[in-house]
């Protein structure tokens, strides 16, 4: 379930490269996925995709199943996110500042990309609210006092398949950050999400049963 170089990410024709420019990407992941047919679409594939919980970086919403969530957690991945939401209770880390209103991604959001988008910005996605959701490509974000994050789920059809790339942005809301993702980042790369990308095959082999005969 590899971590791979930005490089090959930024070449990808995303919208998210100019969207974000400025927010530093922290890291992306790709996994491939077998062709069932031709023309499946990200969109498609979280409408199928029936699934617990929520793709994110470190958050998961308990016990609803919804478009987009592709997570189902493992024993290891529970156990660490219910520690990490007890510390952010103990510490107030989970709530969204006052600012948050001229703050989030969504007041880059032009009016092609509201147009574009199949659901509205802003729209709750578990601890996340939608930026944006295009055919192939899913911008997500959260604010709280430890980052203001994004995550990026993006589809593309190879030669030989498919290929779900999974990115995450960070942008500093003061001097915790750092710190704060120095503490999270060894969990996240060696637990969260290679956990994460083993869901995805799962969800896509289940759902593919689904949609092939569509």
């Amino acid at each position: 379930m590899p971590q791979i170089s930005t490089h090959e990410f930024e070449r990808l024709p995303l919208r998210v490269h100019d969207f974000l420019a400025g927010v530093t990407l922290h890291d992306v992941w790709a996994i491939d996925l077998p062709r069932t047919r031709s023309g499946i679409t990200l969109d498609e594939f979280l409408g199928t995709a029936s699934v617990r919980s929520q793709v994110g970086c470190d958050c998961c919403e308990n016990g609803r199943s919804r478009k987009g969530s592709l997570l189902t957690r493992s024993l290891a991945v529970r156990t660490l996110l219910d520690i990490r939401f007890f510390v952010g209770r103990l510490f107030g880390w989970d709530h969204e500042p006052a600012s948050t209103a001229r703050e989030t991604f969504t007041t880059r959001l032009t009016t092609a990309d509201r147009s574009r988008s199949l659901a509205p910005a802003g729209t709750r996605e578990g601890l996340f609210r939608i930026v944006y959701r295009f055919e192939n490509e899913q911008l997500l974000e959260l604010i709280n006092y430890t980052a203001h994050a994004a995550v990026l789920s993006a589809l593309v059809e190879t030669a030989n398949g498919y290929r779900f790339y999974f990115g995450v942005y960070v942008q500093n809301v003061g001097r915790f950050t750092p710190v704060y993702m120095a503490l999270v980042d060894p969990f996240r790369k060696l637990i969260v999400y290679p956990s994460l990308l083993r869901s995805v095959r799962a969800s896509w082999n289940q759902a593919n049963g689904e949609v092939s005969i569509s």
